[in-house]
């Protein structure tokens, strides 16, 4: 086997076997936030190194090319700054802390091995092991007056996945039927000679329910809002940015297999976008709590993403590619925010934010940064992406998609200036003290803001990689 093609997973795998080790021991927190951080640096240099890498490993059921290896690199600068957030994980316990880290660590290896499995039976492991960690991960909150909500959300978050799971799978017994292999480049001509029959087209639509999940897509969102408000802040951080742009690499991926009912296919994606904006852009408006609000909002912009996948071209596709990306960035600069805001890691309301301007002017910068990129507007990355995703809409002919999604826009923009409105323009309450970020917090900060303006500002070279991503995985 070359050793290259798998270094990236090496170094998490060598990761969730200390991070085990740790576990069987009296591991201090700093310890352990210092060992996961250089496992996340270990894991960002080799990602970054491998980019450009080729090959097939596992008798072809792991494909590394350009596609893949983008979406490692994106999971690992993302992961890497999300261990910036706070000098201790205020909303874990001290004796849960050594467990929370391998989990997190063993779901974002069920991530990376997800972004490169092409092969059914592996790629459904992948995901399984990523979303059982983080199904263990969503409990682990520091006990409160009321452990309803966490134990609440777990439950819901174990159950609506379980149930999307068995669908999927239940896909996958479909497409085994119709192509008689479990490997995608053996499934896809099997699948374009099925010609128009109903059942590719089921199978494959039972295939996207995982993905659609993962992205909180309507009717598979239900358990989005719970989940981000009974979670931790860090772990909602990662829930909310990992797993999006991994279910976009893999849809991207299936969409390759939408030739049999390529018209179908594309009304079912244009349906859920518009369920799927609509949805969570007017139930946003009416929410308090910040995280439930972003909870709300991810379902939102999961139909924004699914505009890109409903032309079932590789533009398209890209363009999705690209706004996941940004998306990513955007929401770990809010959740940075809120991580180091929250005193005991407990749930903020918009009104704690109030005066966040005079508390800490660049925690309330990077926060304003964060809502005015969600709202798409200029010159963020949000801006950028709406405008590439309507405009390949618009291109595909899905006119209607495009109006609809422009109202969606401007309905956005007002609940997300609400959080910049009080930040910036109501007083502080009379015994908020000023809040000094640490080091690791500035940094993330700096490197987030950048991001999501270099990524703004000039797209050209992202859309480019993306493209040729796409190419290189259909």
């Amino acid at each position: 086997m070359n050793a290259h093609l798998f270094a990236p997973e090496l170094v998490l795998l060598a990761g969730c076997l200390l991070a085990f080790c740790m576990t069987l021991t009296e591991a201090r927190t700093q310890t352990l936030r210092l060992l996961v951080l250089c496992v996340g640096v270990a894991f960002a240099a080799t990602s970054v190194l491998c980019l450009f890498a080729k090959g097939t490993l596992f008798y072809g059921a792991y494909r590394v090319d350009l596609f893949s290896q983008l979406v490692k690199c994106v999971m690992s600068i993302g992961f890497t700054t999300m261990l910036l957030f706070g000098a201790d994980t205020k909303g874990i316990s001290v004796r849960m802390r050594p467990e929370y880290y391998f989990f997190l660590l063993t779901s974002l290896l069920g991530l990376t091995l997800l972004s490169s499995s092409v092969e059914l039976i592996t790629l459904f492991i992948a995901l399984e092991l990523s979303s059982y960690s983080l199904y263990l991960l969503v409990p682990m909150r520091t006990p409160s007056d009321s452990m309803r909500a966490p134990m609440e959300a777990a439950i819901k978050y174990l159950l609506f996945g379980v149930t999307a799971s068995g669908i999927m799978l239940f896909g996958m017994s479909w497409i085994f039927g119709i192509a008689g292999s479990t490997y995608l480049d053996q499934i896809l001509p099997a699948m374009r000679t099925a010609g128009s029959h109903a059942a590719p087209l089921v199978g494959l639509l039972m295939l996207f329910c995982g993905m659609f999940f993962k992205l909180a897509v309507f009717p598979f969102h239900f358990w989005a809002p719970d989940v981000y408000q009974g979670a931790s802040n860090d772990t909602t951080a990662f829930i909310a940015s990992m797993p999006k742009i991994v279910a976009v690499a893999v849809l991207a991926r299936f969409c390759a297999m939408a030739y049999p009912g390529e018209g179908h296919v594309a009304l079912l994606l244009t349906g859920l976008s518009i369920a799927s904006m609509c949805y969570g852009n007017l139930t946003a408006l009416v929410q308090t709590d910040v995280k439930r609000m972003l909870g709300f909002s991810g379902i939102a912009h999961a139909g924004y993403i699914l505009m890109g996948m409903a032309t079932l071209q590789g533009w398209g596709i890209a363009t999705a590619l690209y706004y996941a990306t940004g998306y990513v960035f955007m929401m770990l600069a809010a959740f940075l925010v809120l991580c180091v805001v929250s005193p005991d890691g407990r749930n903020l309301s918009i009104k704690d934010l109030n005066g966040l301007s005079r508390r800490s002017p660049m925690l309330a910068f990077v926060l304003g940064v964060s809502m005015f990129a969600l709202a798409g507007i200029p010159p963020f990355v949000g801006f950028m992406g709406k405008f590439m995703l309507l405009t390949g809409a618009w291109r595909a002919g899905h006119t209607a998609l495009v109006i609809i999604a422009a109202i969606n826009t401007a309905i956005g923009i007002y609940y997300y200036l609400q959080v910049v409105r009080a930040v910036y323009t109501e007083a502080a309450q009379h015994d908020a003290e000023p809040i000094v970020p640490h080091a690791g917090a500035r940094m993330a900060g700096i490197c987030l803001v950048g991001l999501v303006l270099a990524l703004g500002i000039a797209p050209e070279s992202m859309i480019r990689l993306a493209t040729e991503a796409v190419q290189a995985a259909w």
